[in-house]
């Protein structure tokens, strides 16, 4: 008698390869004994080995690469669980056995938000003995921040202090993570495939969704469209912040208010000619990239990355190209220029090229709802220009969209999900924002969206830039949406209006008592902007209003603001 085929029916809410495995499972079962009478198999299939893997994300990287190692591990015979580290049990470790630890580091060496927590208690030595798990952990980071990676860094030296063992190196990512990445996630799984005692040896191919191959991603952006570009500041003002909206239309990419866009910048011309001018050529050479071969000129404008220069490049050049150091400072190389102008002999341009990295995109907060811009995507981004060492200074990204989007007429994007950074799903709740400057951008998209969605609650926005005629960012929209009711409560704070600096946060501090019963009602909190100042200081200031407005000691509004935090009321997009 065989059995029913299959067993468990694609419509069971079960993974196609949880399915597999359970029809295999049941298909042993009935395997038939020698006298032809259904029977139970003499062996059941070999247990599935568990692996728990616990993520720190800030804007959505880390959660994203975890969900797609866990379907990785799953092909390999793992029983894998996904993890929010702001959610886990400190506690609960000790029974993990075997544990993939994937997290990001943000502003200056900072653990996410969601890693805090962890991170403390590990730190604290509290935590029972990990003498039985087997652990491994990739870091994220961006090399052009001083403490690249240090939050993967410190976990895997704290997991280790608490005893547990390392069953492969730590992979520290740079911004181009994903084949270091994968490197890493086959070799742990094989580490822990082999304590185990599992026969698993299935290597991980890519761990890639399958939609990115056929669709707009990371790896093939979408050419969208410049629709619109308009300076958000007034003559006079002494920053330049402008806004930009650009086409989705055909490309079947879709985004929530709180994601992010990705883009694909330009290197500056005129930066493109110094180095070419610097190596000796003409700009004509035919050089290659990982797209076939270019012209030098080219490759140099669409898919090198000549800011921070790679190790590579410093140990090509020598030490002599870093130049004389200030007294008690590093040289001041700040990108592959400098460090050729340094040099006393030319690289040959084979060794030059392949020390370059990729040029990597830009992460922007949206600043549109797609509920009130169908098929479009806005942007608020601030141009960076400044001067060191002599040479006047572009920012990569704002100024190919300041300067040269508009002339191209496309940009390479992708959406980058952040589901860190989310409304409520109660639209009845309130809300309160604090935006600064560019900050302002993830909030206007609020605003849209909760207009667009007939949202009931309430909405308070804390804006502050330098002045108040120059720098008032979507003015007109705001202070609409302001005599329309829709923007209960509208704070700002001009730093430059008056001798006295004032910050959005000292206008958090005098509200104290409103804000604290806004937070008592159920309203959730939102920062974004920069994180080494502006973030930590408006940190700072919940803290003060829940000790003041709240009668908390600073213990207790310690716990009130961890206790919004789990429950995903206190949110932050920060960088």
């Amino acid at each position: 008698m065989n059995p029913p085929t299959p067993l468990i029916p694609d419509s069971a809410p079960f993974t196609p390869e949880q399915r597999a495995w359970l029809n295999g499972f049941f298909a042993g079962m009935y395997s038939r004994s020698s006298g032809g009478v259904p029977a139970l198999a003499t062996a059941a299939p070999a247990a599935l080995t568990p692996l728990t893997i616990i993520f720190g994300s800030q804007t959505g990287t880390s959660e994203a690469i975890a969900k797609k190692a866990a379907k990785a591990a799953i092909k390999r015979g793992f029983a894998a669980t996904v993890a929010d580290m702001g959610t886990f049990d400190a506690g609960k470790l000790p029974a993990a056995k075997n544990v993939l630890i994937i997290t990001s580091t943000y502003g200056d060496g900072e653990a996410p938000d969601n890693a805090k927590a962890l991170h403390a208690a590990l730190s604290s030595g509290k935590v029972p003995s990990l003498i039985d798990v087997r652990f491994s952990v990739c870091a994220l980071g961006d090399t052009n921040y001083t403490h690249f990676c240090k939050c993967g860094r410190e976990f895997d030296a704290l997991l280790e202090k608490c005893g547990a063992t390392r069953a492969t190196a730590r992979v520290d990512c740079d911004l181009d993570y994903e084949a270091p990445f994968t490197s890493w996630l086959d070799a742990a799984l094989g580490a822990l495939s082999t304590s185990a005692g599992s026969a698993t040896t299935t290597p991980t191919a890519s761990t890639e969704e399958s939609s990115e191959d056929s669709g707009y991603s990371k790896k093939n952006p979408f050419p969208a469209p410049v629709l619109a570009f308009r300076p958000l500041n007034v003559t006079g003002s002494a920053k330049e912040v402008n806004h930009f909206e650009f086409s989705l239309e055909g490309s079947n990419l879709a985004y929530e208010t709180g994601d992010a866009l990705g883009v694909y910048p330009q290197n500056c011309p005129d930066l493109v000619s110094d180095v070419v001018r610097a190596l000796g050529c003409d700009g004509e050479e035919a050089v290659a990239t990982s797209e076939g071969e270019l012209p030098l000129r080219t490759a140099l404008t669409v898919h090198y990355d000549l800011g921070r220069p790679s190790q590579a490049l410093i140990d090509l050049l020598g030490p002599v190209a870093a130049g004389p150091a200030a007294a008690g400072k590093a040289p001041a190389i700040r990108d592959v220029l400098d460090l050729l102008l340094g040099a006393e002999t030319k690289p040959t341009l084979a060794a030059f090229i392949a020390t370059l990295k990729k040029i990597q995109p830009r992460l922007y907060s949206i600043s549109s709802s797609p509920k009130a811009h169908p098929g479009q995507v806005h942007l608020t981004v601030g141009a960076v220009r400044y001067e060191a060492n002599g040479r006047k200074r572009k920012g990569v990204c704002s100024m190919f969209l300041a300067e040269r989007a508009m002339a191209v007429g496309k940009a390479g994007v992708f959406i980058h999900s952040n589901s860190n950074f989310r409304l409520p799903t109660d639209g009845s709740k309130p809300v309160i924002m604090c935006g600064p400057g560019t900050g302002i951008a993830p909030f206007r998209a609020f605003l849209e969206e909760r207009r667009a969605t007939g949202a009931k609650g309430k909405n308070w926005l804390f804006f502050g830039d330098q002045r108040s005629t120059t720098d008032f960012l979507y003015r007109d929209e705001l202070l609409t949406m302001q005599q329309e009711g829709h923007l209960s409560r509208l704070d700002l704070a001009w730093s430059r209006d008056q001798t006295e600096k004032i910050y959005v946060q000292q206008r958090m501090i005098e509200q104290a008592a409103e804000f604290f019963a806004w937070l008592e009602s159920g309203a959730s909190f939102y920062v974004c902007g920069d994180a080494s100042r502006m973030a930590k200081d408006v940190d700072a200031a919940l803290h003060k209003v829940i000790e003041i407005a709240g009668n908390r000691t600073p213990t207790q509004a310690a716990d009130y603001v961890q206790a919004l935090k789990n429950a995903k009321r206190y949110q932050r997009d920060v960088y």
